[in-house]
Parts: structure tokens; C-alpha cells; sequence
């Protein structure tokens, strides 16, 4: 009778931890690859910064204040007449009123110029600040504005409708809620076979919580 048994228990025993290497085995690469999925969004978020600060760079490389002034200074040269022809026509102190005038105009004619050249920087800064603005930071804000758990479909579809210009997935949004849940950042759920996700509670939160149960307990 025990030989018939023995074999069975021990299969039965190797299934087992089987199943559990099997389950800890999958559960290991779930959270490396929510890692690197993670890490790999952070290092296109700055590739994608280095290209607009290297555009805004070139912008201001490309005019410097010394090309800007040649031009002007070319008309002042050309329009002011010559010294002998003045002296000869014209008293001193004559001379010196045109010649300031002249100057002054040409400042003002630079002036708007300068200001027309420092416009591009001023735009491009602030399309870098509009991408500056990451999927994971997204995700971590809608989390926390929500007041039940939320499935990874929920959360990109209403990414999707909220940021139009943005192509949101729902594998890429799983990834980045695994991330945050490996970082404490988020909690982990699961109804059924589904897995919900939900903000970290804040002491606030947990002290109403509990505020709530003890009002429950006691009616």
C-alpha cells in the first residue's frame, strides 16, 4: 500500500515547487521589465529635451549681436557724407547735430531688430516646457485624482481623450503602472482575474479610513 502511495506524494510535492518557481519566476521578469520600460521612457524624455535645447542653442549661435550690428553700421557709413564735402558746406556744430541724429536713428532701426531675433528663443522655450511633461508623470497625476481603483484600460483610454497628441497604449501604460508599483508610487489590486490600480494612501487618507471602519463597527 505505501509503495502505490509514495510515488504520488512525491510528484505531488514536486509539482508544487514547480508551480512556485514557475509563478516566482514570472512574477521576477514582470517587475525587471516594468523597470526597464520605465527607465527606457525616462531616457527618451531626455533625448528628446537634448534636441530642443540643442535646436534653441544653434538659434542663438546663429545670430550673435556682432552680425546683427554689421548691417547697420554699413547704412551709417554709407550715409553719412564725406568729411571735406561737410566741412566745406556746413559749420562744425552743424555736423555734429546731423551726425547724432543719423546715429540715433539707426539705433532705433536695430532696436526693433534685436527684438525680432530674441523672439525665436523665447517660443522654442516654451515648446520645451510644454514636452517636458512625461507619460509617467501623467499616469502618477490621474491616479491620484481618482477615488476608486482603475483598470490599465481605464487609465489610457482616459489619458487617450484628455492628451489627443499623444499615442497612449494600454501595454505601455501597464508597464508604467508596474514601475510605479515596484517604486511604492502605486498599489496593486486584483477583482477576479482583473488588476485594478490605485494612488498610495497618504496618512490623511488611511486616518479617515480607519474613521470610517470604527463609524461601521459601531452602528
Amino acid at each position: 500500500m505505501s509503495e502505490t502511495t509514495s510515488p504520488t506524494e512525491l510528484t505531488s510535492q514536486y509539482t508544487a515547487q514547480v508551480s512556485a518557481d514557475l509563478e516566482r519566476n514570472t512574477k521576477e521578469q514582470e517587475r525587471i521589465g516594468a523597470e526597464i520600460a520605465a527607465l527606457q521612457e525616462q531616457l527618451t524624455a531626455l533625448q528628446r529635451d537634448h534636441q530642443v535645447l540643442v535646436g534653441i542653442q544653434q538659434v542663438i549661435d546663429t545670430a550673435p549681436p556682432s552680425a546683427r550690428s554689421e548691417p547697420a553700421a554699413a547704412a551709417d557709413s554709407a550715409a553719412v557724407p564725406a568729411p571735406r564735402t561737410e566741412t566745406a558746406t556746413t559749420p562744425a556744430t552743424g555736423t555734429r547735430k546731423r551726425t547724432k541724429a543719423k546715429k540715433t536713428g539707426s539705433a532705433a532701426r536695430r532696436s526693433p531688430a534685436k527684438k525680432a531675433a530674441a523672439a525665436p528663443p523665447a517660443a522654442k522655450s516654451d515648446t520645451a516646457k510644454t514636452k517636458q511633461t512625461k507619460l509617467v508623470d501623467l499616469v502618477r497625476g490621474h491616479l491620484a485624482e481618482q477615488s476608486e481603483p482603475r483598470s490599465a484600460a481605464e487609465i489610457a483610454t482616459a489619458l487617450g481623450q484628455a492628451h489627443p497628441d499623444r499615442s497612449i497604449k494600454t501595454t505601455v501604460i501597464r508597464t508604467t503602472l508596474e514601475g510605479l508599483v515596484a517604486r511604492t508610487q502605486a498599489q496593486r489590486s486584483k477583482q477576479g482575474s482583473s488588476v485594478y490600480y490605485t494612488a498610495p494612501e497618504t496618512p490623511e487618507k488611511a486616518t479617515s479610513k480607519q474613521t470610517e471602519e470604527a463609524a461601521s463597527a459601531e452602528a
